[in-house]
């Protein structure tokens, strides 16, 4: 059985090996895209069982990337962990999210989160 596969969408490299690591630790095969423009190239070939966005990217913003994601069909069920430092960007990303850290984040809540977000994944899988 493969691991399921997380993108980690996010510029600042210490955030992102955080993110990755946690992930992996959760059980997730993890992919790294600095900047929002690759993101989305990315995107239009994989479907990630889990993202985890930055907000403020380089070239594409975060929130411009997640709008992306929500209408894409085939990407708009897809766990969004939102990670931003700014509290106002937080709020207005909130319904659009299936989270929101505020950032700095731990590697414990990052862990956590994608593991209760993996096993919901599972549950929803099984119900089907």
């Amino acid at each position: 059985m493969n691991d399921p596969f997380a993108l980690v969408i996010e510029d600042d490299p210490d955030a992102a090996a955080i993110f990755s690591t946690a992930l992996q630790v959760a059980g997730f095969e993890v992919e790294t895209i600095s900047s929002g423009d690759k993101a989305i190239e990315r995107l239009q070939v994989v479907t990630p069982a889990m993202i985890v966005l930055d907000l403020h990217l380089p070239r594409v913003a975060g929130t411009d990337v997640l709008a992306h994601i929500r209408a894409d069909p085939r990407l708009k069920e897809v766990p969004v962990i939102v990670a931003t430092a700014d509290a106002s960007m937080a709020d207005l990303t909130d319904e659009h999210a299936d989270l929101v850290l505020l950032k700095p984040t731990t590697f414990s809540q990052v862990r956590d989160l994608a593991i209760r977000l993996k096993s919901q994944g599972k549950n929803a899988e099984a119900a089907e």
